[in-house]
C-alpha cells in the first residue's frame, strides 16, 4: 500500500474524539480466512500495515491523540462489517467512541440500510468480540448511537500503585479492553483541561506500573491482557431521581489510553468498565442511568442492558449512547523526496 498512490479516509468525531475511517485498507489485513481478532495479530506485525498506520496518525497527517480504524471483513456473515481500532502507538482491542462513529457512518453513507424514522442495527466484529451499534434516526438524519458493548467485568480492587503524586489505590476493570480506575482527586487534580498534562504523567505512571507486574491478565484471552488504559472519575452531583423510576448517576472522567493519549469523548470502553465497577457495588442498578462527562464537555449516557456471566466471572452488559459527527473527507499522499514519511509524533 506504500506505492498504491492516495489513501482515502472519512473523518467522523464522537464527542470531540476524531474517528478516520480507512474504507480501503492493507490487503495484509483484508484476505480470507481470519477473525478480526486475528487479523489484529497480522496488523501488528507487519511492516507494511504499520507503515500505514503510522502515517495516517502521525503528524503532520495526524497528531498524538489521533484515532481511526481500517475496515476490515467481518468474522462471517452474522456482522456487517469489521474493524481494526489503531492509534499512535499500536491497534486496541476495543473503541467505544469509534463503533458508535462507525454506526453513524455505515447509515449515513447507506452503507447499512435504515429508515427515515426509527432504530437500525449495525453489528460490527472488533478485536474482543461482537458488538452492536443501534443507529437512531429522523427525518432521515442520524440522531444519536447506543452501543451495546461485549460482557464487562470487575477484575480486581483496591490495588495498590506507586506514583510521582504518592500511593494511590486503583480498581482494574475490564470495558473490551482493561482500565484501572481511581478518583481523579486522590492524585491531588480535577477533571478539567488544565490538569491534563499532569494526568497524562499519572496515567503513564499507573500503566507502566501495573503491566509490569502483569496486573491485568484477562482471564478467558491473552490477547486481551495488559493494562490499556487509566480512568480518572469525578462525582459531579449525587445521585438523583430520573423520571419513570431509577436514578442518575452524574460524573465526569478523563481517560488517559495507550502511551499517554487523552480522549476527548467520555470513552466508551472506559465507561463500560466503569458500569461493570458500579454494578458490582450497586452504585447502579437496572433501570439507572450513569452520565459520564468527558473534559471537554461532551457526554455519554451508559446503562446495564443486562447481567450476566464471562469466563466464570460475574458480569454485565453495558450500553453506551451518544452523537458522532463526520468533520470531512481526505486523500492523503506521500511525496517520495519526503524526509519525514510516514510522519513524527511531537509529543
Amino acid at each position: 500500500m506504500r506505492g498504491a498512490g492516495a489513501i482515502a479516509t472519512i473523518d467522523w468525531h464522537t464527542g470531540g474524539e476524531p474517528f478516520r475511517i480507512v474504507p480501503d485498507s492493507p490487503a495484509a489485513v483484508t484476505g480470507p480466512g481470519l477473525t478480526v481478532a486475528q487479523r489484529r495479530i497480522v496488523a501488528a506485525k507487519s511492516t507494511d500495515v504499520q507503515w500505514v498506520r503510522a502515517l495516517l496518525s502521525s503528524e503532520p497527517r495526524g497528531h498524538a491523540d489521533m484515532y481511526g480504524g481500517f475496515l476490515v471483513p467481518p468474522d462471517d456473515a452474522g456482522a456487517h462489517l469489521g474493524v481494526l481500532f489503531w492509534h499512535k502507538d499500536g491497534f486496541s482491542t476495543a473503541c467505544g467512541h469509534g463503533t458508535i462513529a462507525l454506526g453513524a457512518w455505515a447509515v449515513a453513507s447507506g452503507r447499512v440500510p435504515a429508515p427515515a424514522d426509527g432504530v437500525t442495527d449495525v453489528v460490527v466484529d472488533v478485536p474482543s468480540g461482537r458488538v452492536t451499534a443501534s443507529v437512531r434516526t429522523g427525518a432521515g438524519l442520524v440522531e444519536d448511537v447506543t452501543f451495546t458493548n461485549v460482557p464487562s467485568h470487575v477484575h480486581a480492587r483496591n490495588v495498590p500503585v506507586t506514583t510521582s503524586r504518592g500511593t494511590v489505590t486503583v480498581d482494574i476493570s475490564f470495558g473490551g479492553a482493561m482500565y484501572a480506575v481511581l478518583p481523579v482527586e486522590s492524585v491531588g487534580l480535577r477533571v478539567r483541561p488544565k490538569d491534563v498534562t499532569p494526568l497524562i504523567t499519572v496515567g503513564r505512571e499507573i500503566r507502566d506500573a501495573l503491566n509490569s507486574v502483569e496486573a491485568a491478565e484477562h482471564p478467558g484471552d491473552a490477547r486481551l491482557s495488559g493494562l490499556y488504559g487509566t480512568v480518572f472519575t469525578e462525582e459531579i452531583r449525587p445521585p438523583s431521581p430520573l423520571p419513570g423510576g431509577g436514578r442518575r448517576l452524574h460524573q465526569r472522567n478523563l481517560t488517559v489510553f495507550a502511551d499517554g493519549e487523552v480522549d476527548r469523548s467520555p470513552c466508551g470502553s472506559g465507561t463500560s468498565a466503569r458500569v461493570a465497577l458500579l454494578a458490582e457495588t450497586g452504585e447502579l442498578r437496572p433501570g439507572d442511568e450513569l452520565r459520564h462527562e468527558s473534559v471537554v464537555g461532551s457526554v455519554f449516557t451508559a446503562r446495564i442492558a443486562e447481567r450476566t456471566t464471562a469466563h466464570g466471572i460475574r458480569a454485565v452488559v453495558p450500553t453506551v449512547t451518544g452523537t458522532a459527527h463526520a468533520i470531512g473527507t481526505s486523500r492523503f499522499t506521500v511525496d517520495p523526496r519526503d524526509p519525514l514519511v510516514p510522519g513524527f509524533v511531537l509529543r
